[in-house]
């Protein structure tokens, strides 16, 4: 990914922010008033409003420098969505079997992390691109593999299986992991009212999701 920071955006500023995956659906009605629903992108984008999390002048002392260290728009950087940042609920703990990521040829030696959504009706597959380092753990066939037996891509998501550990045919290769999303500042102008934020005024600060 171009123009992108590895770095991520203060977690406790974060945490008290708003935001959530958007999706663009094109409604049309009929003259009988039956509709037609298409879905104009594959994939949500998340949008966010950071500015619930600055509550000090200290945090936004940090802000400014965050916005001015990656120029407003210009790059990328790393965002933890407190709602939706590990493979498994958020209040469980993260197991090699909470995502299937694929299954062994015998032959393929690289899978990309993803994170399926719902079950039955129409799963939705997500591409994981921006792992948490050290949190990777997969299984191949239900049994947990050693860490030194593949590498894990931080900057797109994508594991690589050691020549001598590639997963067999048919067994099921497993992943769990925790996560970041990869956003940029959605303005090149972070307004700030200063005379109404020592009494709570909260700056607009505007971020969506970069999709790959």
């Amino acid at each position: 990914m171009t123009s992108f920071h590895e770095v991520r955006f203060p977690l406790d500023i974060s945490t008290q922010a708003r935001g959530g995956p958007e999706r663009v659906t094109e409604i049309v009605v009929t003259s009988s008033g039956r509709e037609q629903r298409n879905a104009r992108r594959a994939h949500a984008r998340r949008r966010y409003e950071a500015g619930y999390g600055v509550k000090s002048a200290n945090a936004l002392s940090q802000v400014l420098a965050f916005f001015e260290e990656r120029r407003g728009r210009l790059y990328g950087f790393r965002w933890r969505d407190r709602s939706d940042y590990k493979s498994c609920a958020p209040t469980q703990d993260v197991t090699p079997l909470d995502q299937i990521i694929g299954t062994g040829d015998g032959v393929t030696r690289c899978f990309q992390l993803i994170k399926t959504y719902g079950q039955e009706f129409a799963p939705y597959q997500r591409a994981i691109v921006k792992p948490v380092a050290g949190s990777i753990r997969l299984a191949v066939a239900g049994v947990e593999f050693n860490k030194s037996f593949f590498d894990v891509d931080g900057t797109n998501g994508l594991v690589t299986f050691h020549v001598g550990h590639v997963p067999p045919q048919d067994a099921q290769v497993t992943a769990g992991f925790l996560f970041d999303v990869p956003v940029r500042f959605d303005t090149d102008y972070l307004e700030i009212d200063y005379a109404a934020f020592g009494t709570g005024g909260i700056p607009k600060i505007p971020l969506i999701e970069i999709l790959q």
